[in-house]
């Protein structure tokens, strides 16, 4: 019983050292860029020897142990008439849960309260206009045109990528991420390369198409989704195990990640990212330029955009509407005060990046 009163008292320090960090900034960059390092590349050299993912075994062991020891608990209390094992059942899942916490704000939670990717890159967000955000839209749509010219068809109809094997795609995106923090400093570190999940197609119906797993570092990816929306997705997760955990610079480093590549499919997908997002925004701003301007998408991605929309179709579900309210209390328990919309937020990044060449236009 002590001894789990002892680690009971972790939940207690975990909200301490959040509450540290949330008002504490040089801690929480402190944190970020001395301490954090050191228990991201311990641990990921270690579970990165594992060609699967250990996050995916984790989860699922996880699960089944509980069931188990539930339906244990309720047979003994049940067949030996006392209420003693369930008192027992509840106090070991509350210190479960207070040494998931304590990791999870040991491994990542502390980082959502460093210093903004702005900070470092130089970029300066600011209030647009709607003729700039039009300007940027057509940017996206032009560059996305010409970058789909380069490849071909794949058989799931969308964009193929340049290698049939997602490890070597995973590989490629560590390559890739290698190459842009040599632009950006900040982003540096001896990082393994993202895992594909074996259950993608359980992450398709809970709408979630990559997850960074702080208690192994790895970043996970849905490979069920439209290929070409993959080599994004891989470097997203791998920002987030970089120490970057807002989801807004995550979508925006992903996307100077996927265009600095030198991969035509990597920057293709990162366009099409930043498209997405841009053009979503310019619907509820102006409808009718938002008509207008999807007149100019080529074929081809046009063609892509359908079926990555009839591919999320098919999983709008109860289950998916759960996981997106548990996604935005998540998000709005961490620092991102506007839980899901925050994916969006990369809209000022994007309108800073391209300030002078939507001048231009």
């Amino acid at each position: 019983m002590r001894k789990r009163i002892l680690v009971l008292a972790l939940m207690p320090v975990s909200l301490v050292l959040t509450l540290y960090a949330r008002y504490n900034l040089n801690f929480a960059e402190f944190y970020a860029l001395k301490v954090y390092p050191v228990f991201a590349g311990a641990v990921s050299a270690l579970t990165s020897r594992i060609s699967f993912s250990l996050a995916e075994l984790v989860i699922i062991a996880a699960l089944i142990t509980a069931i188990v020891y539930f339906l244990v608990t309720l047979t003994k209390t049940i067949t030996k008439k006392s209420s003693r094992y369930f008192k027992d059942f509840f106090l070991n899942i509350a210190a479960a849960l207070s040494i998931i916490y304590f990791l999870f704000v040991l491994f990542c939670g502390i980082n959502y309260y460093r210093n903004e990717f702005t900070y470092y890159s130089g970029l300066e967000i600011r209030e647009s206009t709607k003729s700039e955000l039009i300007g940027l839209c057509k940017i996206l749509i032009s560059d996305a045109n010409e970058m789909r010219k380069d490849l071909n068809t794949g058989g799931d109809g969308t964009a193929e990528l340049l290698d049939g094997d997602y490890h070597k795609t995973a590989d490629r995106a560590k390559t890739a991420f290698d190459d842009i923090s040599k632009k950006y400093e900040i982003l540096k570190g001896n990082y393994p390369a993202p895992k594909t999940v074996f259950f993608s197609d359980c992450m398709s119906h809970m709408r979630i198409t990559g997850m960074f797993f702080p208690f192994t570092f790895e970043a996970n990816v849905n490979v069920s989704i439209p290929a070409y929306q993959v080599p994004s997705t891989m470097l997203h997760e791998l920002v987030h195990l970089r120490g970057f955990m807002r989801e807004d610079e995550a979508n925006f480093i992903s996307y100077l990640a996927c265009i600095n590549s030198g991969f035509e499919d990597f920057a293709y997908s990162g366009t099409t990212l930043a498209l997405s997002y841009s053009m979503n925004a310019l619907y509820y701003e102006d409808y009718d330029a938002f008509a207008e301007l999807s007149q100019t998408y080529s074929e081809d991605v046009k063609n892509d955009m359908r079926q990555s929309a009839a591919y999320w179709k098919q999983f709008e579900t109860k289950v998916a509407e759960i996981s997106d309210k548990v996604n935005d209390s998540y998000l709005k328990a961490n620092n991102q005060e506007d839980g899901v919309k925050s994916y969006g937020r990369m809209l000022g990044l994007l309108l800073a990046y391209y300030s002078d060449r939507i001048k231009s236009l």
